[in-house]
This record gives structure tokens, sequence and C-alpha cells, in this order.
């Protein structure tokens, strides 16, 4: 996008401007509420007299919802306008938190969760699009740094806010507060919100829809059963034995179905695209740099987001901190990470993303290495503090060039799709991190307790080990960075009235 006197554009209406931070307040306040039942679940069990296993639910079941219904929003994208969407997604979060914050028992409560996560899986990839449609592309940098807050700040202040609510007020507070700012922001939404693209007809395939479900869906499902059921403490060695087993068993099964309707999916996607009727049009693969930065964003997915979930389990379960004081340990790091999201944007926009993203993904592994081989029952708080802010920071770096760069290198009619399947493997690698790590660093502790080792010890080593792994998967993270380069700004000026040939890059 250029002038032919003053070169590129950098500049934007005040109206594309407004329409641009409505959709950032929305989604932060979508966003915000995806990480606060964590903290809640010790109060549910006793409020609700659930077990710890139904009260698992209302998490794994947002998850769930998620990756079912990220897929289907580059359909929703090409067939609604921009309008619609918002209010679509901003009228079932609004209606999931009310009938969360009126929730009578637990299975309106997780009914309310699933309808709170259809908005929320709607809202960032609109969020994601319409930023890249609206912005211009020497600009792009310092406004997806503003969507960075979005997508760190937000689920990171989530766990803090609930669990200075929950000491003050109870579970139900933790909607009732996001509430009114729901409805405010829908309300502003359905008076200020314009239409920024134009509908067009694009065809739902059922076929693909009922793929996806069972894909992203059974592999999120499956993940979420890696750690084992977690029984009645009370129950019998048999009855244990019998839990684990069905559990095994469930998984099993899930990432079976998930893996096998993956493969239809993606077979029945490269089918419809040939005539431009894909669920999920994958030749966005066919720009290198778009599938580099999304490898990057599943391997970060997959260590990171198991790594900063680790971290509170030990504070609280080994180093003996309290919910509150927890969350205040991580707030830093996600105000930095918040607070640096511009900053790196506009140092992307002038320089690019290696500059950025290798110190940033550096830093990153350095951290985790350093929980890896130096956490102990003994480190000092401000040592921790320290360290996860110096991770934050890196990870804020790497986050904002990577999602500029992948979806920069795209043809604007492909900005749906490319942001829909960003969104999805956030999801479900996300969602296998947390799984996994967990599932090391329980399974190293208990071994560790049964060879003798007293307890902080053992939940200190099966920690290490847990961030061992992260740290791993950190490693060609790092390579690939210095791969990925800054598209060109005419990548979006160019002609996207037809669609690609298979053997054509995007």
């Amino acid at each position: 996008m250029t002038s032919p006197t003053t070169g590129p554009v950098t500049t934007m209406s005040p109206r594309d401007t407004r329409l641009i931070a409505l959709l950032l307040g929305a989604a932060f306040v979508a966003i915000l509420n995806e990480t606060t039942m964590g903290v809640a679940i010790k109060h549910l069990i006793d409020d609700l007299g659930i077990l710890a296993t139904d009260a698992q639910w209302l998490t794994t079941a947002f998850m769930l919802t998620m990756a079912v219904v990220i897929p289907m929003t580059g359909f929703m994208l090409q067939r609604l306008t921009t309008r619609q969407v918002f209010l679509l997604a901003m009228g079932l979060f609004t209606a999931g938190t009310a009938i969360a914050f009126l929730a009578l028992g637990f299975e309106m409560l997780l009914v309310a969760r699933v309808v709170q996560a259809s908005g929320t899986a709607i809202m960032m990839p609109l969020l994601m699009t319409t930023t890249m449609s609206l912005v211009p592309p020497a600009s792009r940098g310092r406004f997806m740094g503003r969507v960075s807050i979005v997508m760190s700040l937000a689920p990171a202040i989530g766990p803090t806010m609930a669990g200075f609510i929950l000491d003050a007020w109870g579970w139900r507070w933790v909607f009732g507060v996001v509430l009114p700012i729901a409805i405010i922001a829908l309300l502003a939404g359905a008076k200020f919100m314009i239409n920024t693209s134009t509908p067009s007809k694009a065809p739902l395939d059922v076929l693909s829809v009922i793929l996806s479900a069972l894909a992203f869906g059974g592999l999120v499902y499956g993940v979420s059963q890696v750690g084992g059921a977690h029984p009645d403490p009370t129950a019998s060695a048999a009855e244990i034995a019998a839990a684990q087993a069905a559990s095994t068993l469930t998984m099993t099964i899930a990432l079976s179905v998930g893996g096998v309707a993956l493969a239809l999916f993606i077979w029945r996607q490269i089918s419809l695209q040939r005539v431009n009727d894909a669920l999920l049009d994958l030749r966005v693969f066919l720009s290198k740099n778009f599938s580099i930065a999304t490898v990057m964003m599943l391997l970060l997915s997959l260590g990171f987001f198991g790594a900063l979930t680790v971290l509170p389990l030990y504070l609280q379960g080994v180093a003996t901190f309290d919910a509150k004081q927890t969350g205040l340990m991580m707030l830093p790091g996600a105000i930095a990470m918040g607070l640096l999201g511009p900053v790196i944007g506009r140092i992307y926009d002038a320089v690019g993303p290696r500059v950025l993203m290798v110190p940033g993904t550096m830093l990153t592994s350095a951290v985790l290495w350093f929980y890896a081989t130096a956490l102990t029952p003994s480190t000092q708080a401000w040592v921790i503090v320290v360290a996860q802010t110096l991770l934050s920071i890196g990870l804020a770096m790497a986050f904002t060039p990577l999602f500029t760069s992948a979806l920069g290198s795209l043809k604007r009619q492909y900005y749906s799709h490319g942001s829909a399947i960003i969104s999805t493997i956030q999801q479900v690698a996300g969602a296998a991190g947390v799984a996994v790590l967990i599932t090391v660093m329980t399974a190293v502790t208990s071994s560790a307790m049964e060879s003798g080792v007293a307890e902080p010890l053992a939940g200190a080593e099966g920690t290490r080990t847990a961030f061992l792994l992260a740290a791993f998967i950190s490693i060609p993270i790092v390579v690939l960075a210095f791969l990925v380069r800054k598209p060109a700004d005419d990548v979006d000026a160019m002609p996207a009235s037809e669609p690609e040939p298979l053997t054509q890059p995007l």
C-alpha cells in the first residue's frame, strides 16, 4: 500500500482506529475469563459439592469448545459482515457470562462455560483478521503489538484477578465483575461497529465441519486425559487402578479418532480448495514464511504455555505460596509483556522480525534452562519474579513479530483462514503442552517420593524435569527464529480476485 508522492501509507482513519480499539477491548474481556477457572476449582468443589474431576470439566469444556469453533471462524468471516460476527461473538460471551453468574448448579455453570467459549473462539480471529485488513503494512507491527497485549496480558492477569475476587466475594463474582463490562462492549459494538468487508456466498461443507469437530475436539480432549484420572482420594487401590485404566482407554480412543479425523479433514480441504470452497484453505501453507511461523507457534504453545502452567503449581504446591501471592509473583511479567507489545511492534515496523525474535527466543530458552537446572524449594521469591519477567519479555519479543510476519505473508482473502489456523494450532498445542508437562511433573514427583525423597524436594525434581522438557522444545524455536523474514509491504496489494493454483506460493 503506497502513495505516489509519499511512499508507504502508515496512517489510518479515525474510524478504523476506533473500530480496532473496540475490538481490542472486547477481545480483552472475552479472553480474560479463559484462565480464571483454574484458581477457582477449590472454591467450586466446596460450594457446589462436586469432585475435582467435575470441576476440571469447566476448563476442559472451554478448551474443547474453542478447538471446535475456531476452525469455523474462517467461514464465518467470509460469509457474515464484520458487524454480524462481532455481535455474534460478544452476544455469546455476554450470555455465557450471565448464565454463569446466575448458575444454580454445576450443570448450568458447565453450559455457561461452553457458551462463553463459543464467543471467545470467534473474537480472536476476528480481531486479527480485521487488524490485518485495515492497518497499512508499514504500521502492522505497531497494531499487532496491541493485539499481543490482549493475547498475553488478559490470560496472564486472569488468575490474579480471580484470586482476589475469590477471597473477597466467592466464585460467582468472577463472572459478576466481568458481566457489566461485557454488556458495555456489546452495546458499544451495536452502536459503533461497522462493516469492513463484503460478505461472499461461501458454501458451508457440513462434512468438513463434522471432521473438524472430531479432529480438533478429539485431539484436545485426548491430550487433556494424558495425566490420567484423578479419582476421589478416599477411593480404594482397585478403584483408582480402574479409573486410571478407563482414563487411558479414553485418551487412546480420543487421540485415535482425532488423528484419523484430522487426516480426513486435511484431505477434504485439499479437495474443496480446488473450487475455492474449503472450510479452512490450506493454501496458506504454500507461503514459506507462514509455514515456518506456524511451526514456531506450535512449538511455542507446546513448550511455553505448559511451562507457564507448571510454575504456579510449583509455587503453591512446593514453595508454599498461596494463590494470591502466586498471582502477584506472576503479575510483573504479565504487565511487562503487555506494555512492551506496542514498543516491540514499532521496532518490527522499522527493522523486521529477526532482531526481535532471535534474542527473544534465546532469552526464553535461557530462563527455561535456568528453571530446569536451578529451581529448588529454597529459591527466593524475587529470583523467580525476575526470571518470570524475563521469560515474559522474551515471549513478547517473539509473539508480536511472529503473528505479524505470518499473516502479513498472505494475501487479503486468506487472512481469515490464516488467523483461524494459527488460533487453532495455538489452542491444540497449548492444551497438549499443559497436559504433557503436568503429567511429567506429577510422574517424576511421585516416583521420587516412592524412592524416599522428601515431598518438597520431590516436587522440585518433578518441576525441574517438566521445565527440562520445555527447554529442549525451545531449542528448535531459536533456530527457526533466524528464518522468519518481514513480508514485502505489497503482498496485500497483489491481485486477490482469483484463488491461487495449488502449485503457486501465496
